[in-house]
């Protein structure tokens, strides 16, 4: 008898095994939120909201997350949350709540953290969450031998989904930072190739592109090769080389013109710099042209 019982349930040893689908869904419903304030809910699962139509805010703790149509949230368990839904504005809304029998058992599950134990994705339009959500409503109701199983599968599907999105979210956040970061380094670069003249400093540089100076300090040396100090202080070099060579004024005027603060500040920056003296340079340079 348990020999026949095994052989007309085969997937019980398979699909039911905790390695394979740590997933109970504990409820699936789409729900209507009249406008108004809803009545505070939490449960002792996983809490999965989708938003198909309509727009509202869901409070969570301190947090105020405002809704609209592709919006998805997932929260921890015991964390209560309501709605608010505007006047004249009906929010509809799938509600999945579900329980993991193991830990650990999505390598690529989303950690949440102490501080925010949600996570908050708005969509695109062209995404299946809402496809996958309809199919595990629609096994929830009806009466197969394989509804659980495929119930948890679709869920598995739609974790494995979540965990991509969210790859591909931080990966796309990563490279716009990345780009923004660029942006904000050449800014700082042509400031400084702007400015060299002015009695300027790191803090200046920082505060006009709004980072720390530490921070940008060390994206510019990671970026270019070269300091922000180093930088201006060649950028002043090379104006002050062309000043030596192609005009008459006086190393002291240079030196000003320049951005420093005085000659022999900049007699030793030069000759620390090219090895030799302005004076000389000044001397070289006209014999060459001389000659």
């Amino acid at each position: 008898m348990k020999q026949a019982e095994k052989l007309l349930h085969p997937e019980r040893d398979f699909f039911w095994a905790d390695s394979f689908t740590p997933i109970v869904v504990k409820s699936a419903e789409r729900i209507r939120v009249p406008h108004g304030e809803s009545h505070p809910g939490k449960h002792k699962y996983f809490t999965m909201i989708y938003i198909k139509k309509g727009t509202g805010v869901c409070r969570l703790g301190d947090a105020e997350l405002p809704l609209q149509p592709f919006d998805f949230i997932l929260i921890k368990p015991e964390i209560l949350y309501r709605f608010a839904i505007p006047q004249q504005e009906i929010c509809e809304l799938y509600l999945l709540t579900f329980s993991l029998e193991s830990e650990g058992a999505f390598t690529d599950f989303p950690d949440f953290s102490e501080d925010c134990p949600y996570i908050f994705l708005s969509l695109n339009r062209k995404n299946v969450f809402a496809n996958t959500l309809d199919r595990i409503i629609r096994e929830r109701q009806s009466a197969h031998a394989w509804d659980d199983v495929m119930v948890k599968l679709l869920l598995t599907e739609l974790l494995v989904l979540l965990s991509r999105h969210i790859r591909e979210d931080t990966a796309q956040s990563k490279k716009n930072r990345s780009l923004r970061m660029k942006e904000l380094l050449s800014a700082a670069k042509e400031y400084m190739d702007r400015n060299y003249s002015r009695n300027i400093a790191l803090s200046d540089v920082a505060q006009y592109v709004y980072l720390s100076e530490s921070h940008l300090a060390h994206s510019f040396q990671q970026e270019f090769g070269i300091s922000p100090k180093h930088y201006l202080l060649q950028v002043r070099i090379s104006v002050a080389k062309e000043l030596l060579q192609n005009t008459r004024l006086k190393i002291g005027d240079i030196a000003l013109a320049v951005g420093f603060s005085g000659q022999q500040r900049f007699n030793d920056i030069f000759k620390k710099s090219v090895h030799m003296t302005p004076l000389k340079y000044r001397k070289e340079m006209q014999q060459l042209q001389e000659d």
